[in-house]
């Protein structure tokens, strides 16, 4: 099983308020697997070849739909 880290961060409101609202409309995405996604995503596009990093975002392009929300964002 992978390690985890922890990490707290804060986000302008706006665009917390729209994280929640796409978390709400899309019941398989919970507030870890759209940051996890973010991140990769935007690793992969500025170039990052690491196979952890490629693994990530195509985990998150094309994980099944059918998977549980683990927690909803509060």
């Amino acid at each position: 099983m992978p390690v985890h880290v922890s990490v707290e961060n804060q986000l302008p409101e706006d665009l917390y308020r729209a994280m929640g609202l796409f978390i709400s409309e899309h019941p398989q995405w919970d507030q870890y697997r759209l940051v996890q996604a973010a991140i990769a995503g935007f690793l992969f596009q500025q170039g990052c070849k690491e196979r952890s990093v490629v693994r990530h975002y195509l985990g998150g392009l094309f994980r099944r739909n059918d998977c549980p929300a683990s927690q909803p964002l509060v």
